[in-house]
């Protein structure tokens, strides 16, 4: 009988902190730069290479804009059971809210590709949302 195991093979967790860029935002000119820091964690039982990025960026007008690409920051990283990999990238909006959301696509160390969600998450301007 096989052995029961409650852990997935395949499990990347994913965190996103924010914050809005006053220095390099102009709101006259309806520019809005955000960061974001994206935790990874892999809590599978399978190390995983990061292999591209798929973004979907709504601002509050309902512009949708995608992003898709190879890695993150010019890396494609590979998690380790385990292991967590930590960056912070950016995005600009021409409102002052908008929201984030994608997937990433990894390929595990037995050949299986997989995709993780990102879950959605809100860019806003301090005090601009209550």
């Amino acid at each position: 009988m096989p052995q029961q195991n409650n852990q997935p093979p395949y499990a990347i967790e994913v965190s996103v902190d924010t914050r809005f860029v006053v220095e390099q935002s102009q709101p006259e000119a309806d520019r809005y730069v955000f960061a974001y820091t994206v935790t990874l964690r892999n809590v599978g039982e399978m190390s995983a290479r990061l292999l591209t990025r798929h973004w979907i960026i709504t601002d509050a007008n309902g512009k949708v804009e995608e992003v898709r690409g190879e890695g993150v920051v010019g890396e494609q990283p590979r998690l380790l059971p385990g292991e967590g990999y930590v960056y912070t990238s950016g995005a600009v909006l021409s409102t002052s809210v908008g929201t984030m959301r994608g997937e990433y696509l990894l390929h595990a160390e037995d050949g299986t590709e997989f995709s993780t969600p990102i879950p959605e998450f809100v860019l806003a301007v301090p005090r601009t949302l209550h």
